[in-house]
């Protein structure tokens, strides 16, 4: 499932609290897919508190808590990681990642915690959701079977790697739009993991924010960029990488084009994806902009120039994952979806 719909249905089981309807959640995926970065995104977006623990580190008495003696009975200490109302808050997210990765006797602890919401004493406070995260067996990790036990008491999810939803996200957090240029251009690139290579660097979600990390501190040091880069997103895709970057020393004159000065689409297919997502980058980076509008119309005219329609459909509809509706509001929109009637008719 797409991570933008994963995260409108943790919102939807974060809402079910209130009136009893919340089922613990299982997400599964391929390491690097950005299982724990949409759970995380869901808590920050609602403004609630992020509990993670990794029961791959943890054994069982650190979930159950310690035994002690009182009088002639023995009673367990609640473990403190575990939410508490009040210290913790009313609501939020207790997050159990690396669940597959624990050892069975660590999983068959947690059995009454996700089901029940309870251990022992101890009860989850109402108000906070139980989500869960792990590697498939084929996925070259550190994974024990899920039992049935403890699967039954999920509802599961897997989580597929969709370029847009990637996109979109990249623009929100401030991704280099040199890496978002070179995905677009080069889509299959964005997770290549073969299982029977086993490599240590590989192309995923995750390895392309490092490849971002890269640029920052690299650019300057043209000698190290490209072993930086291999570095996080393996050596196939990290020397495809610097060579699409070496390359964009033809890219246009961004901020002519933003100007709406009378700039030339680039031949080059890449350097097309590159200036689109260059574009995008630019607009992302001052939403609060009073001139956001008529940016938007230049952006819209330049993209009518594309010889390629469907280049021009990209680059708005990226610009319309990174503004929502503003976009409807700038005065080339009709223009610019009148010229690409027939491609967007084609495509429904």
């Amino acid at each position: 499932m797409r991570p933008v719909h994963l995260t409108k249905i943790l919102r939807c089981e974060i809402s079910s609290l209130d009136e009893g309807s919340h089922t613990p959640v299982m997400l599964w995926g391929a390491p690097g897919v950005g299982k724990s970065q949409i759970v995380a995104q869901v808590a920050a977006e609602e403004n609630l508190p992020l509990i993670d623990i990794r029961l791959s580190q943890l054994e069982p008495t650190d979930l159950r808590g310690i035994p002690f003696r009182v009088d002639d009975c023995v009673e367990w200490a609640i473990p403190s990681m575990l939410p508490h109302s009040e210290k913790n808050g009313l609501r939020g997210i207790l997050f159990l990642d690396e669940i597959t990765s624990a050892p069975p006797s660590v999983s068959a602890a947690a059995y009454q915690l996700i089901l029940d919401r309870k251990l022992g004493e101890y009860e989850v406070p109402q108000g906070w959701a139980i989500i869960a995260a792990g590697n498939r067996q084929g996925d070259r990790g550190v994974t024990y079977t899920m039992p049935a036990p403890l699967a039954n008491r999920f509802s599961h999810y897997e989580v597929d790697v969709n370029l847009d939803d990637w996109v979109l996200w990249a623009y929100r957090r401030g991704i280099d739009d040199r890496v978002i240029g070179f995905l677009r251009f080069r889509p299959e690139m964005i997770f290549d993991f073969d299982t029977a290579q086993n490599p240590i660097a590989f192309p995923s979600p995750r390895s392309w924010e490092f490849a971002h990390r890269a640029l920052k501190k690299f650019s300057d040091v043209p000698d190290m960029l490209s072993g930086a880069l291999q570095a996080c997103v393996g050596p196939a895709a990290g020397v495809e990488m610097h060579a699409f970057i070496r390359h964009l020393d033809q890219l246009p004159d961004i901020d002519a084009i933003l100007a709406g000065d009378d700039v030339p689409v680039p031949e080059d297919l890449d350097l097309q994806y590159a200036v689109a997502s260059a574009l995008v980058g630019r607009v992302t980076q001052s939403p609060g902009d009073d001139t956001l509008t008529e940016t938007c119309s230049r952006i819209l005219r330049y993209a009518e120039r594309f010889p390629q329609k469907e280049m021009g459909v990209m680059l708005v509809a990226d610009l319309h994952r990174a503004i929502g509706a503003d976009l409807f509001a700038a005065e080339g929109f009709p223009q610019w979806a009148h010229h690409v009637a027939d491609v967007l008719l084609a495509q429904d």
